[in-house]
């Protein structure tokens, strides 16, 4: 049941790409627009989401080719491993099962021989409740009164995910207050905690193993501050009313004081950078409710079923995935930006950068050796239009080849119509203008009319764009709940589709232990 080990470069379809590369690399986006139905052809429709990849570097060949290269490294057998529950993550041991958290299906997914779908069912049906209690107000705490303040204490993966996606929901949040803390800073703990009423507040600690440095080194700080009011005294068996952990280290968190009843499951079968899907995010559905919680579910298992069934030529995360490694290795590019135009989605090219950099950052393939082709891209990013006036200079007439992806929504959440034509006039103008840019004739004749002849010779060369710089406009209904759990699982499908081409393994993070076990070592010195 392992993933099959195969060099891509080795691949027919590999050497074909290389052909094919070195035959349109100077054919320009101008060129291949001059078909009138290249949008259309170049692009897939699903349900609520539009994906337009017509403004790269591509043509029908291409394609063709790309997905021959899926085929050739045994794509759809991954695939199918990976939903069945197959070890995958074969260095870790471990399934990779994070699309069985969001799964509504009867069909069940095994892992060492037991149906995982009712413990999932169990621990959603935990977390509604719990959820359901605390935005009630039925929650009390030690002195009886109501919760307003969640602060979820992790890091990683128990942070980076919900912080995210309560921070693009925020339209949909209830009356109480979410705050997260992940940074081992104490400086960063403290400017949380300084504002915070013990009496009121609610930490969440997210923690698989209970032995995570930075949360736990601020678990037990808030604890104490916990503990240490004077105002209004709290015991260690107030712990129990004012604090909640997501872990399987059952014997550390209820020697920290938490209740046995207040334990989250986590699973060896969810990594971390895919775990907000499960009782990691239990402060995504405190912050905005159950019910939201469970439509962003829903929207993953849109584009699971989605990624499962469609072909590979109308395969959203397959498509960008392929263009992604077109760009990587054969342009040459090493990095992509995640531009969403939208101000609530501010920390997804953040959560990204954990999600695609830790997962496909791997110098050593699938069989152990080194491998001989780039693997990983450096993801970053920022919102439109605020990027417009300040890193996207170097993308329209820098040196370097930055492959975009525009994320984008028809309607406003508040109906601010002005302001949203605006947005949207401006999301739409950057995509033409990377592609089609702006030509020394152009330049020329906007020069002579603008009635200084002078400035002609000394302005044009710096008023040229080249264009020709690939971007794919990503553009959705509304932001909702389920349209945003259809953005993320839709990123995740496309990590594995590249950790599968490039024969690496995705799911584990080696790289992020070395640091730590320094750490260990100096403090154990001091």
């Amino acid at each position: 049941m392992a993933l099959k080990n195969i060099n891509p470069t080795t691949t027919k379809a590999w050497k074909d790409l290389s052909d094919h590369f070195n035959e349109i690399e100077k054919t320009t986006l101008k060129e291949l627009h001059l078909d009138k139905n290249r949008q259309a052809e170049f692009s897939i429709q699903n349900e609520d989401v539009l994906v337009d990849f017509s403004k790269n570097r591509i043509t029908k060949k291409t394609l063709e080719l790309l997905v021959a290269l899926a085929n050739e490294v045994a794509l759809k057998d991954a695939i199918e491993k990976q939903y069945t529950g197959a070890v995958i993550n074969a260095t870790e041991g471990r399934e990779v099962l994070h699309t069985a958290l969001r799964s509504t299906s009867d069909e069940p997914v095994f892992v060492n021989d037991k149906n995982i779908k009712p413990q999932i069912q169990t621990a959603l049906r935990k977390i509604k409740s719990f959820s359901n209690k605390v935005i009630s107000g039925k929650w009390k705490g030690f002195t009886g009164k109501a919760i307003t303040d969640i602060v979820n204490i992790g890091i990683g993966g128990s942070d980076l995910g919900p912080d995210m996606v309560v921070e693009s929901l925020k339209f949909y949040k209830n009356h109480l207050n979410t705050h997260f803390v992940s940074n081992i800073d104490g400086d960063h703990v403290s400017e949380i905690i300084k504002h915070l009423d013990p009496e009121t507040t609610l930490f969440v600690i997210v923690s698989k193993t209970f032995t995570t440095q930075e949360t736990l080194t601020n678990a037990n700080t808030i604890k104490d501050w916990f503990l240490s009011q004077k105002k209004c005294p709290a015991t260690i068996f107030d712990v129990a009313k004012h604090f909640v952990a997501v872990s399987t280290n059952l014997k550390s968190v209820e020697d920290f004081g938490i209740d046995k009843a207040n334990i989250f499951p986590m699973w060896n079968w969810v990594g971390g950078r895919f775990s907000l899907w499960s009782a990691v995010g239990i402060s995504i559905s405190l912050a905005v409710g159950f019910a939201n919680f469970k439509d962003l579910l829903n929207g993953a298992e849109e584009m699971d079923i989605h990624f499962k069934e469609e072909e590979f030529d109308k395969n959203i995360p397959v498509i960008l995935a392929l263009i992604s490694i077109w760009y990587n290795n054969f342009h040459k590019a090493e990095t992509e930006a995640i531009l969403p135009y939208t101000q609530y989605l501010t920390k997804l090219s953040a959560y990204l950068q954990q999600a695609i950099m830790e997962s496909n950052g791997k110098s050593v393939d699938r069989n152990g050796d080194r491998v001989n082709y780039q693997t990983g891209t450096v993801v970053w990013g920022s919102t439109g239009t605020n990027m417009q006036h300040a890193f996207m200079q170097l993308v329209h007439q820098g040196t370097k080849l930055i492959p975009c992806d525009f994320i984008g929504y028809k309607e406003s959440l508040y109906g601010l119509t002005e302001h949203h034509q605006k947005l949207m006039a401006n999301y739409n103008a950057q995509m033409e203008a990377l592609a089609f840019g702006k030509t020394k004739e152009e330049v020329h004749l906007e020069l002579k009319f603008s009635g200084d002849q002078t400035q002609i010779a000394s302005l044009l060369p710096f008023k040229v764009f080249e264009g020709n710089k690939p971007s794919t406009r990503i553009l959705f209904d509304k932001l909702t709940p389920k349209s945003l759990g259809k953005l993320i699982a839709m990123y995740e499908h496309k990590i594995f589709v590249q950790g599968i081409l490039w024969n690496i393994y995705s799911y584990d993070q080696f790289g992020v232990e070395l640091g730590k076990e320094l750490a260990k070592k100096l403090l154990n010195k001091s």
